[in-house]
């Protein structure tokens, strides 16, 4: 049985780019007769705020979208929020360092920074890590280690890792693109990187569909999942929407926040169906329910570029 989740980080009020992220999640579940579960990527706390998490689940459930397990349904598998999964997250760095797979970094903000200003080695991940770390001895690195507490990163392998995304289609990263990467950072803190594939491979989930994003993140992911004897998830990212400013939606842009359309008076039926037209799913905006549009539902529909979410597109919905 098919498995999806959505996984939001309540750092942040649910905007509609996250919620028609969730929406087609979701509807990818449903049209398939699957599970779907949610889950709190509360990890880094000092950007997670509890009342912000417990806005964003009463979001989702206004617009329809519900789930079989997740904080406020129970499951086989929880807790249902990353902050009190700390132990399985702590098993997975001790398997990989005993692989031999983690390396400590001390390289500070700067000497990041001025990779990042190099040319090369860019992506939606940001600049790709030089490797200066990995190679220090022993004796380089308990000099560092007076200086300042690493980081660790994970040594990715050298090769190519392909993969076929069910809404991009076929992909292909060639070895040193993304660079060794952080799994847990030097104040403590697990990274995304980790936590998402130590979450989704103890819930079982078989699908994960995502922002475009996020596409970067793949390669380093299925590495992962390697090293750890896990067998990854199908993946399909989609592309993204954008505010009026040609950048991809975020809290920024408050007035397309789920909260603020509900003050201003918007339907549910209304913002899901506008969100399943910008989707491909609709031919215009027009209301429905999230249930209804689940036997129409294929990623085949979903357009292949990005979508702009400007002023007008606000003022429409509120005249329906």
């Amino acid at each position: 049985m098919i498995r999806g989740r959505y996984a939001p980080t309540p750092s942040g009020e649910l905007h509609v780019g996250n919620a028609r992220t969730a929406l087609l999640a979701w509807l990818q579940v449903r049209s398939a007769g699957g599970a779907f579960i949610m889950r709190l990527e509360d990890i880094d706390k000092p950007r997670s705020r509890p009342e912000l998490a417990r806005q964003a689940l009463a979001d989702l459930r206004w617009l329809g979208i519900d789930w079989d397990e997740g904080p406020d349904a129970g499951g086989p598998f929880g807790p249902y929020v990353q902050s009190g999964r700390q132990a399985l997250y702590d098993a997975a760095i001790e398997r990989l360092s005993a692989k031999g797979l983690l390396y400590p970094c001390y390289c500070s903000r700067a000497e990041l920074a001025a990779v990042a200003s190099a040319p090369h080695g860019l992506s939606a991940e940001g600049p790709a890590y030089p490797g200066t770390c990995r190679h220090l001895n022993e004796g380089e690195r308990r000099e560092r280690a007076q200086r300042k507490t690493p980081s660790l990163r994970f040594a990715m392998p050298d090769r190519t890792i392909a993969f076929h995304d069910l809404a991009a289609g076929p992909q292909s990263f060639q070895p040193g693109e993304n660079g060794d990467f952080v799994v847990r950072r030097a104040d403590g803190i697990i990274s995304y990187q980790l936590a998402v594939v130590v979450d989704d491979a103890a819930m079982k989930i078989t699908d994960v569909l995502r922002g475009h994003d996020l596409m970067d993140s793949t390669p380093r992911q299925l590495a992962l999942y390697e090293a750890l004897g896990q067998r990854p998830p199908r993946f399909a990212h989609i592309p993204l929407l954008l505010g009026s400013d040609g950048k991809r939606l975020a809290k920024r842009h408050g007035a397309l926040s789920i909260r603020a359309m509900r003050e201003n008076g918007i339907g549910s039926e209304t913002v899901i169906g506008a969100m399943a037209a910008m989707s491909g799913l609709l031919d215009r905006i027009e209301p429905v329910t999230a249930r209804e549009l689940a036997s129409c539902f294929s990623l085949e529909l979903i357009p292949k570029q990005p979508v702009v979410v400007d002023d007008g597109w606000l003022r429409k919905l509120r005249s329906l």
